[in-house]
């Protein structure tokens, strides 16, 4: 059997990472020499094996791959599961994975082996391979249910169904158990299909899945394009008579939900002209979806349209924000029959706990609100905070666990995944060091958990050092998890313009986790993750005239851009931090427009707030800030989230338009 392994992301070059000590500008000068050092023999062995790979030169990879292990380098085993892969052989495999154990590339290549049988149709053997996967990823689980379905149809059917109505994940491993489970489907299933793919705007999907339809059933490609690309034009082109066909009736639901992401207000419009003609199952659905576009730009007539359809019919999303609705109108009675009728797993997230124990408190029932508060009360994260708050408690930095003994530390140093990853942000191959990291820490105790995070920040790597302290469960270091590095440049970057320095710790925390040369997918750079055109403006306004952008990320000119806008945001938007998060993250004129006509509790704002990204933003800005201030005076005063969130001023109609980009 010829083994054929995919890497899976493993070779793709990370951002840099660089070493942060005490002083930025140490760290600058850190890196030029960094760059100006040869690299030792054994990292310049590595980084050629890694392009033999890449080329495809196999005799070149077997001598670095040699070199490597006479070297004893960190990273020799890559080079012999990069060798793996340009020459399968089945021994020397099961000798790699008998030496891995159960390493980070020992479960790749355990994954991959799975990966490939199941691809192969060998089921009996793909069966036994995932049984030794220790954390299958989501397309290992997509094969072993499409496995088990092959091998015992009558008895795993009915979870390839749950799966088929709401799996979104596109890898290859789920691509294919749609496949197979959708001839199992009834008309009435694909078609609720087809629908969650429109409302995700998955459209390809949806054209796909359109096109697998039985003959009878299946749109005109034509006019399928037509209604998706302009459905305004294409329903005025519907007739009574038309309406009697399914297909068109089912189109006609899609036309609306396309309507409605434009113009709510024109959807609703033709809704109403259309609703008779459509089935109950599409018109509920239509009704959610105008809720839910309604909601998301707070249409004050958002809870009509959802009190149109039924609970049944909306999405996860859709249930979500119509719970929204009403903590915009302040209708806790609403709200809490709303958060009531979600399904328990949906109902069960901290954010509904939270708010349906405010909704209990509203309605008079005390002793419900409190014991909903305490299930999440203690918990360290935004509605922890509040409930915590709500039981009188108020938020409090955890006492540190007994400091680490030298032989955990030592532990951690001699720890063979934590060195591979650090050997590999040492080589700025930043994604391959999180893969690394990731695995490394996945099952350790609280104690081991804080010596890795001692040794990432021994080390400087303070994302991964945050990221091992955040996840203990009974013994915390919150100097670790809330981490405060380069304090003698960022202080008085916040001073000069008279910003809470908690605050601008807990937005960098959130932007870039101490990362100098981070960079987003959208192409924010550095500490304060500054767009280019931001860095610009802000650059111009402050009087930069040496401003260059490649500079961004020069950590200084960073905290000096940052922290200005910081300030402009502020001045801009009523000097409230939460709206000045939100537009750091959104930009000022989304901020200021998800302001209510009255005013508006900061907590509510901050749940309210349409885009996904940016309402995790704001909430984890804003709790990171609560643990800075605590941190900072010695965790003596108490500090509440409330009074930070406070009350967000209602819009007003003469506003002038903000003067930032």
């Amino acid at each position: 059997m010829k083994w054929l392994f995919l890497l899976g992301g493993l070779l793709l070059p990370g951002m840099p990472t660089q070493g942060a000590p005490a002083r930025l500008a140490d760290t600058a000068a850190a890196a030029v020499a960094q760059e100006e050092e040869a690299l030792p023999e054994g990292d310049r062995l590595f980084l050629e094996a890694r392009e033999a790979f890449r080329t495809g030169k196999r005799e070149k990879l077997a001598a670095l791959a040699q070199a490597l292990r006479a070297e004893a380098h960190v990273l020799a085993d890559y080079a012999d599961y990069y060798l793996l892969s340009l020459d399968p052989q089945k021994e020397r495999i099961q000798g790699f994975l008998e030496r891995q154990g159960k390493s980070y590339l020992g479960e790749r290549l355990r994954s991959e082996q799975f990966k490939t049988l199941a691809r192969q149709k060998e089921w009996r053997e793909a069966g036994a391979a995932y049984a030794a996967l220790l954390a299958p990823d989501q397309e290992a689980r997509c094969f072993h249910l499409l496995t088990r379905i092959r091998l015992r149809p009558m008895t795993s059917l009915g979870d390839g169904r749950t799966q088929w109505l709401t799996l979104t994940d596109q890898s290859g491993g789920c691509r294919a158990l749609m496949a197979e489970v959708e001839g199992w489907m009834s008309i009435d299933q694909r078609w609720a299909r087809i629908r969650l793919m429109f409302e995700l705007n998955r459209l390809p999907q949806a054209r796909q899945m359109l096109k697998d339809l039985p003959v009878a059933l299946r749109p005109d490609p034509k006019e399928l394009e037509r209604m998706i690309d302009k459905p305004a034009a294409w329903i005025t082109r519907m007739t009574s008579e038309r309406m009697q066909s399914r297909v068109n009736r089912e189109l006609l639901a899609l036309a609306i939900q396309r309507m409605a992401r434009n113009d709510p207000a024109f959807a609703v419009q033709q809704m109403e002209r259309w609703a008779q003609h459509l089935g109950e199952v599409e018109r509920a659905w239509a009704w959610g979806q105008l809720g839910l576009q309604g909601a998301l730009r707070h249409m004050e007539k958002a809870s009509l349209w959802f009190g149109r359809s039924r609970p049944g019919a909306l999405s996860a999303d859709a249930l979500e924000w119509r719970v929204r609705v009403a903590l915009r109108q302040k209708n806790w009675k609403a709200v809490h029959e709303n958060i009531r009728s979600m399904p328990e797993a949906l109902r069960e997230k901290p954010e509904w706990l939270y708010w349906e124990g405010r909704a209990e408190k509203a309605l008079g029932k005390k002793d419900a609100a409190v014991r909903l508060f305490a299930r999440i009360a203690g918990q360290h994260h935004f509605y922890g905070n509040l409930a915590d708050e709500e039981l009188g408690r108020g938020i409090r930095v955890p006492p540190p666990s007994p400091p680490l003994e030298a032989r955990e530390i030592a532990a951690a140093r001699a720890n063979p995944g934590l060195n591979r990853a650090l050997a590999f942000f040492r080589l700025d191959l930043r994604i391959e060091g999180i893969r690394e990291w990731n695995w490394a820490v996945r099952d350790l105790t609280d104690r081991e958990l804080l010596a890795a995070a001692e040794f990432a920040r021994e080390h400087q790597i303070y994302d991964r050092a945050i990221q091992a302290a955040e996840r203990t469960r009974e013994q915390h270091d919150f100097r670790l998890r809330f981490l405060s590095p380069f304090l003698e440049d960022v202080r008085p970057a916040a001073r000069e313009q008279a910003l809470d320095d908690a605050w601008v710790y807990g937005l960098i925390r959130q932007e870039s986790r101490f990362v100098i040369a981070a960079k987003s997918s959208a192409g924010a750079s550095g500490l304060m993750q500054l767009m280019p055109a931001t860095a610009r403006w802000v650059a111009r306004k402050i009087g930069l005239k040496d401003y260059d952008p490649k500079r961004v990320t020069d950590p200084n000119i960073n905290l000096r851009l940052g922290t200005s806008y910081m300030r402009m945001v502020l001045e801009a938007l009523d000097q409230h931090p939460v709206l000045a998060s939100a537009a750091y993250n959104a930009g000022p004129g989304r901020a200021r427009r998800w302001k209510a006509g009255v005013p508006l509790e900061g907590a509510i704002y901050a749940e309210t707030i349409p885009f996904n990204e940016t309402r995790d933003y704001v909430k984890k800005v804003m709790s990171n800030t609560v643990y800075y201030a605590l941190l900072f005076n010695g965790n003596s005063e108490p500090v509440s989230l409330y009074a930070r969130l406070g009350t967000i001023p209602a819009q007003n109609a003469g506003e002038k338009p903000i003067p930032l980009p």
